[in-house]
């Protein structure tokens, strides 16, 4: 699905969030965006998602306007918002079952969708027995299992530890080779867009518009990215970040309240 943004802007009671901001995301291009909070990277995504309506400009999607939200484009969000009286299976079902799946033939792909995240075993598990990380894998799989166009992520991985963000970082582009899904991801972690994007947009304080556009090589990228490291540098200093070897000083650019 190819996703085009003509000429957005977005206001809250009088506070402008997006200032004319115009892109294409290609058909199975997965583009990172890094700024700082409270700039509108959210607001953007909700705006691609339909929950959001511009006060200026167009948002197409495979050169039709998007009028509100449709299941071929997915929203993922920070919190895993599994549903705490569903087991992972039915959680992830309930996909498939919102677009009228039969229960049992949901619940027969939600189990091959968990085994694709590695959660083969701990399908009849409540969220609470699992680890963070397990929950947010099972909301991999619930966002991958109707097979959406579009993946629209918002800082999925966030709230978890680095080694568990790494780990999962490698299932989302495993699934996403797979799948082959447009991605707009949302994240404040410049190594994660660097390892996951092909191309990365770096905003400015709200109002957002874009300091510079990155594009990122196609061959295998691995976890370590010091062949991105002036790249990495100069996205950072670009967030009012200054890093000195491995050492980050954080300016308060990123202090922002999210809008």
């Amino acid at each position: 699905m190819k996703l085009s943004f003509k000429n957005i802007e977005k206001e809250f009671s009088g506070l402008r969030v997006i200032e004319n901001f115009s892109r294409d995301i290609d058909d199975g291009e997965l583009v990172a965006l890094v700024g700082p909070s409270g700039c509108g990277k959210s607001t953007l995504l909700h705006i691609a998602a339909g929950l959001e309506k511009p006060s200026a400009g167009d948002i197409l999607a495979d050169g039709r306007t998007i009028e509100g939200p449709h299941p071929e484009r997915t929203l993922m969000f920070q919190e895993n918002a599994l549903y705490p009286w569903l087991t992972l299976a039915q959680n992830v079902a309930l996909a498939l079952e919102f677009q009228k799946t039969d229960k049992q033939k949901a619940l027969n792909q939600a189990r091959e969708w968990l085994a694709k995240v590695n959660l083969a075993g701990f399908e009849n598990y409540y969220p609470h027995q699992v680890s963070g990380g397990m929950r947010q894998r099972a909301a991999l799989a619930r966002a991958f299992i109707s097979h959406p166009k579009a993946l629209l992520l918002d800082e999925p991985f966030g709230a978890l530890d680095a080694l568990t963000r790494m780990t999962l970082q490698d299932a989302l582009r495993t699934l996403i080779r797979e799948a082959g899904p447009t991605v707009l991801l949302v994240t404040h972690d410049v190594d994660e867009a660097l390892f996951l994007a092909d191309r990365i947009l770096v905003f400015s304080p709200r109002p957002a518009t874009v300091l510079k556009e990155f594009e990122l090589s196609h061959h295998e990228k691995t976890h370590d990215l010091s062949e991105f490291a002036a790249m990495r540098r100069e996205i950072l200093g670009l967030l009012g970040i200054h890093a000195e070897q491995d050492q980050v000083i954080e300016t308060p650019l990123l202090e922002e309240v999210e809008a």
